[in-house]
């Protein structure tokens, strides 16, 4: 009893002070949560009996204004306590309280999205598309929006996340500083799907096409010096083509960035940067060795018959007692796994594993989770089914079935665990009117159902495809058409007192591109 006396005091001393135990997730500052792109949420509270009472924060507002595709992040240290942040189609970007949903503040006048004039697209309006990322050490946000006006431009931005101000020497036109080899970045032509990602000191934004395989577009990564950004770098596909098309957007292990590109044209029987994991360092730079790009051996088969390695975005994995331990996973249109040793990824080869996983992949992000069991990854396909596979621990690795879910709606997963091997926790939302708009969650090792959608008030609407929600302080936030919608556990979980933030100089507004 005494124990239990000291730890409940040192847990309420912890959020008094701003200190927070070691198994609580907090500040979630970008898409699936790590620059691996594993979607992995340590969270003490998501035990499978409490995840299975889930239900919806009725009091939770949440009200926003436009079409939603991003991840909502969630960060603590504001002025005024824990807050989300959400982006919209409509170039409107939300802060709002964590616990309450109501709006802290908001920019709606970055510039007007586009819905006309684009060769094609499957987006309408297109604004904000990717997920934000938010560097603590500044506090500031980043993101890529596509603006109408005589010319339609790509903007990468940078706001202060406490108040919304756009950062002096803010935004970068992409399309005015992005060259790579004598190919000028047209942002008409290039749609920003993919999660932003920040590396050492550098955001980067990836590119693919409009939905269409539309015009002369190509498969980008621009990056942009946080600290310096007139210091812009590119890369680019040298085929037409080589789009970037997964939620995920820039994968990393922390020093170098992974990509996965999809179908490339008029390539003469050429490698020409398409089907393909590309490995890039800071900048960023691509080496053109190939150790530092993947394409299988098929990958003239996979162009002409449109079926994309690149339809999911990469997932940097480490399986320890394997060999190679140190992985990338791409998953295709081809309904194929691949996975890849990232430290020499071999050129145009065979994988170190690969595996028919059923169905069409493409668009989403993966997940990848370790538990007692063995490491798996997990992924929601074309066939409406959760899918998961385990990764053995041999030399060379292996790629093993483990389970299978039917599941309607094409949504990108997240995972919770307790720690880092226990009561894991896939889940994933119903997405679209082909879905039933409800979250959904399996247990990690066997898929058996843990939260079936809840009743009547879990029922959400607007949810859009490739959507994935995240998990913050014993809650989980999704985000659909003008409705952040929050999700609680019956015992709930303490909001932290808000800790004031250090003073800095203030924000210069920027006008309006």
């Amino acid at each position: 009893m005494r124990r239990s006396i000291f730890l409940v005091a040192i847990f309420l001393a912890c959020l008094c002070t701003g200190v927070v135990p070691g198994n609580a997730q907090v500040n979630v500052t970008q898409e699936h949560n790590n620059p691996s792109r594993d979607g992995v949420y340590i969270d003490a509270a998501f035990t499978p009996s409490a995840a299975a009472n889930l239900m919806r924060d009725l009091s939770f507002d949440g009200t926003i204004s436009g079409n939603v595709y991003a991840q909502p992040l969630y960060i603590e240290g504001a002025p005024n306590g824990p807050m989300i942040i959400a982006v919209t189609e409509s170039n409107n970007v939300y802060a709002l309280n964590a616990t309450t949903g109501t709006v802290t503040w908001q920019r709606t006048d970055i510039g007007p999205s586009v819905s006309s004039g684009l060769p094609c697209s499957n987006i309408n309006p297109v604004g904000i598309t990717g997920t934000p990322i938010v560097d603590l050490t500044s506090r500031r946000l980043f993101f890529d929006a596509l603006i109408d006006g005589t010319t339609i431009k790509h903007f990468i931005y940078s706001l202060d996340v406490d108040t919304g101000a756009t950062t002096l020497g803010w935004p970068v036109d992409v399309n005015a500083t992005a060259t790579y080899n004598g190919t000028t970045f047209e942002s008409r032509i290039q749609e920003e799907r993919g999660a932003l990602a920040l590396v050492n000191g550098i955001v980067y934004a990836s590119y693919s096409g409009q939905s269409g395989d539309c015009d002369n577009y190509h498969g980008w990564v621009v990056g942009v010096d946080i600290n310096s950004p007139t210091n812009v770098h590119a890369w680019a596909t040298t085929a037409v083509g080589g789009g970037i098309w997964g939620h995920g957007g820039v994968a990393s292990d922390g020093t170098n960035m992974f990509v996965v590109t999809g179908n490339t044209f008029n390539t003469a029987g050429n490698w020409m940067g398409g089907e393909a994991i590309i490995r890039l360092e800071a900048g960023p730079i691509w080496t053109g060795q190939p150790t530092d790009y993947w394409a299988p051996t098929n990958w003239l088969h996979l162009d002409q018959t449109d079926t994309d390695l690149g339809g999911v975005s990469a997932t940097v994995i480490e399986v320890r007692g394997a060999a190679p331990s140190q992985l990338v996973l791409a998953l295709g249109k081809d309904s194929n796994a691949y996975l890849v040793n990232r430290n020499n990824l071999g050129g145009v080869t065979s994988p170190v594993a690969q595996a028919n996983v059923s169905g069409i992949n493409r668009g989403t992000s993966a997940v990848a989770y370790q538990t007692n069991q063995g490491m798996y990854f997990a992924f929601h396909n074309e066939a409406n089914a959760i899918r998961a596979y385990r990764i053995t621990r041999t030399t060379p690795p292996m790629i093993v079935f483990a389970w299978s879910q039917n599941q309607t709606g094409r949504g990108s997963p997240w995972v919770t665990a307790t720690d880092r091997t226990d009561n894991t926790i896939v889940w994933v939302a119903g997405t679209t009117q082909q879905g039933d708009q409800r979250l959904h969650g399996y247990d990690g090792d066997t898929g058996a159902e843990i939260y079936a959608g809840g009743g009547a008030n879990e029922l959400m609407t607007g949810t859009r495809q490739w959507n994935t929600g995240m998990v913050a302080r014993g809650r989980i936030y999704f985000g659909a058409d003008n409705k952040i919608y929050a999700f609680k556990l019956p015992t709930g979980t303490p909001t932290p007192t808000p800790i004031p933030p250090r003073p800095r100089p203030t924000p210069v507004p920027r006008p309006t591109p």
